[in-house]
């Protein structure tokens, strides 16, 4: 009975930390959306990750010609905690919002189709571990 006991705490106890990191990161994603606003129709992913330190995320997005995209990012319910640049598929930098303060999302058009690297790193200023999401909506 004593064995059942433990396994049934241990359990418990991994279940709550489960759903209390989906339930943080479900606060995050809606406070990111608001970068999204109304003019915007998300793609439909979710890009996340947990980072700790220096650790830096990397997502891959497809862009089509002729659209205006917007990312928006967040990694709390301030913003400015997150890092993200955007490469070619070369690794040729295309933009950085540590260039302009952090800034929360970022509005651009191709001209034609391109493949892209996203990459989302914490502000070292700012945190020292939490979620990196990522959110990328095309314009109406």
């Amino acid at each position: 009975m004593k064995k059942f006991s433990y396994y049934f705490i241990t359990i418990l106890i991994l279940f709550s930390v489960k759903f209390n990191a989906a339930g943080q990161a479900d606060t995050l994603i809606k406070f990111c959306s608001l970068n999204l606003t109304t003019d915007y129709i998300s793609d439909g992913q979710q890009y996340i990750s947990l980072l700790n330190g220096d650790e830096i995320a990397e997502f891959r997005a497809t862009f089509y010609g002729n659209n205006t995209y917007r990312i928006a990012a967040s990694s709390g319910i301030t913003n400015g905690n997150l890092i993200f640049s955007v490469y070619d598929r070369d690794r040729n930098e295309l933009f950085s919002n540590k260039n302009y303060k952090n800034a929360p999302f970022w509005d651009f058009k191709f001209i034609s189709t391109m493949e892209c690297i996203i990459e989302a790193q914490l502000d070292p200023k700012a945190k020292e571990s939490g979620f990196a999401i990522l959110l990328i909506g095309f314009k109406r």
